[in-house]
């Protein structure tokens, strides 16, 4: 198979996909209404409500979504073959994830831009409000311990990787006070700026490698298990238009822009796909993930298909910024396709290494001997970028080996791999830190909805006090869980926790659809929400039963179990509102009910 078709029919299902479904979900289920006012103009607070233009809030919350998920999961699910991810990822993006996204979105707009949690006490009931308040928490702090364990892989001895990403955070904060103070509403220019700055960040590179401040940025996994929590405090204490909101929009476009120009590769070079369409793995026993393919390709995956960690943005960040509910089919359904495309070109990028160089990337040298695959290119490609690569685990390395090997194909560039490879770093890093940004930053917001009802002024997010101790507890918290775990222990559960949670996300959504009298057109997120709880379940029984507890991890089997409990008190409760809601309907009693 070569790597093009594969390219082609992605783009076309995708653009089909937004034109027609997305128009359906926004004009025929959600009737969205440009004049209604939004929350970003009602409750306009030059912080966090800020009526935003709305391809800087796509950039935002694009960014934001797309984290570590929609590069590292296709990565780590070619251990199954290339078909198997290839179709989970179309499927669920454009019938799960794309309207999950988008729902959520609509629904937190319509509530003030209130957070899921509570979405779901107004719309289900105070049970349910509780469980997913609990949830929403727990998954959140898994999740952001799940993602910054893959940028601790790809940048501890590597002061190179370190200073680009590093550099970045300055450039956004100038971007910021450029945007906002110096030269108000001239996007394009400050756009140009900040994107030649970050590009001049991985042009220095190697001169910082063999400097001073080189050897100050080389640092272990253990410091920058440390550094990442204390920049995620101060990236969720900041206001949103300093630093979340001009890096996310500067690093969302550099994303969509490398993405592009990997496709642009791909189109030139035209690599075929080495893997094979689906190997010996997927019955289980792998070297990556030890289940079979279902349900582990699903969870594995997560971001790139579904995710729930977006319902966590679409009701957090994301709704305080929504100028018009015009722009909610862009945002919502839009992003998540763009990060199906990303998850794709990812999926691309692994496929094209020979398989028994992928496969001695990503397992331990004890794991890579088990599995029959023999080292063919390694040597020389860990010679171009200058770096050992091999049993590197996580699929960041192997994901930037294949960007850097396509783009170094191209004529004219192969001296410049080792720039490619540090580039591609750079990229995922900068992935997975805008997920971090707004992440903490939305477990701050839940945890002030928490500790306000026993101390009312943790309710106002403007509440400095308020703002310092929760956005602490939260980036302590999830800093632990990164301090003491690994890519093994962290992934497969934050995984489960992440397709849980889209499935609570789904649930509500149904609830709201459902109580907007459109019983019918329920089935959008019904029919999703039972094929993501049949499969997560499944999943998270067998990492307890068949990984935790044989292996002595009695902490990560008791968060699955409390996870599924969660979730599964949550599906039935909102069951049972549905079939009141249906019975009354059906009774003709029922006219708009929903709050929405």
């Amino acid at each position: 198979m070569n790597a093009l078709t594969l390219l082609l029919i992605t783009i076309l299902i995708l653009l089909l996909a937004y034109r027609y479904y997305g128009y359906f979900i926004a004009t025929k289920v959600l009737v969205l209404d440009p004049a209604k006012t939004t929350p970003a103009h009602t409750l306009s607070d030059g912080r966090d409500y800020v009526p935003t233009n709305k391809w800087v809030v796509f950039g935002h919350h694009f960014a934001a979504i797309a984290g570590a998920g929609p590069l590292i999961g296709p990565v780590l699910a070619a251990q199954f073959g290339y078909v198997p991810g290839f179709l989970w990822l179309l499927i669920g993006a454009v019938l799960a994830g794309g309207v999950h996204d988008m729902v959520v979105l609509f629904a937190s707009i319509r509530h003030k831009g209130r957070s899921l949690a509570e979405i779901a006490k107004d719309e289900v009931s105070r049970v349910t409000g509780a469980a997913s308040s609990i949830a929403v928490l727990l998954i959140i702090l898994l999740t952001m311990a799940g993602l910054a364990i893959v940028i601790v892989n790809a940048l501890y001895a590597n002061p190179w990787g370190t200073f680009t990403v590093a550099f970045t955070i300055p450039i956004a904060m100038f971007i910021g006070i450029y945007m906002r103070y110096l030269r108000p509403g001239k996007l394009a220019e400050a756009s140009f700026i900040g994107i030649i700055l970050v590009l001049l960040g991985v042009i220095l590179g190697p001169a910082v490698k063999s400097s001073a401040l080189g050897s100050l940025l080389n640092f272990n996994d253990q410091q920058l298990k440390l550094l990442l929590p204390t920049y995620g405090f101060i990236a969720a204490t900041l206001p949103v238009w300093f630093l979340l909101a001009p890096r996310d929009y500067l690093s969302s476009y550099m994303k969509i822009g490398t993405i592009a120009a990997l496709a642009i590769g791909i189109f030139l070079v035209r690599p075929d796909i080495q893997m094979p369409p689906v190997t010996k793995f997927v019955s289980g026993g792998g070297p990556i993930i030890p289940g079979p393919v279902w349900p582990f390709l699903m969870i594995t995956i997560a971001c790139g298909a579904v995710s729930g960690f977006h319902s966590l943005i679409a009701s957090g960040t994301t709704p305080k910024l929504v100028d018009n509910e015009k722009d909610i089919p862009v945002i919502g359904y839009g992003a998540m396709l763009t990060e199906c495309f990303v998850a794709m070109m990812a999926l691309i990028a692994a496929t094209v290494l020979q398989p028994g160089d992928y496969f001695a990337i990503n397992s331990s040298a004890k794991a890579f001997a088990k599995t029959g695959y023999h080292i063919v290119d390694l040597p020389r490609l860990s010679s171009l970028v200058g770096e050992e690569i091999a049993h590197r685990p996580g699929g960041a390395v192997s994901l930037a080996v294949g960007m850097a090997n396509i783009f170094s194909s191209i004529p004219g560039l192969k001296a410049l791999m080792a720039y490619w490879y540090q580039f591609a770093i750079m990229f995922e890093a900068l992935f997975i830190l805008t997920t971090i940004d707004a992440g903490t930053r939305v477990a701050r917001y839940i945890l002030q909805d928490i500790m306000g009802k026993v101390y009312k002024p943790f309710e106002r997010v403007n509440w400095w006090p308020g703002v310092l101790i929760t956005g602490g507890l939260v980036s302590f918290a999830w800093g632990y869980l990164l301090y003491g775990g690994s890519i093994s222990t962290i992934w497969p559960i934050f995984g489960v926790a992440n397709q849980l949670l889209a499935t609570l996300a789904l649930t509500v959504g149904t609830t709201i659809i459902i109580k907007k009298g459109k019983i019918k057109y329920a089935l959008i997120t019904l029919l999703p929400m039972i094929v993501l709880f049949v499969t997560t379940v499944t999943a998270g029984i067998w990492s307890t039963f068949k990984n935790y507890l044989p292996n002595g991890l009695v902490i990560n089997a008791v968060l699955m179990i409390v996870m599924i409990a969660i979730v599964v008190t949550v599906v039935v409760d909102s069951s049972m509102q549905w079939m009141r809601i249906i019975r009354k309907h059906n009774e003709g009693g029922m006219g708009e009910l929903s709050r929405t």
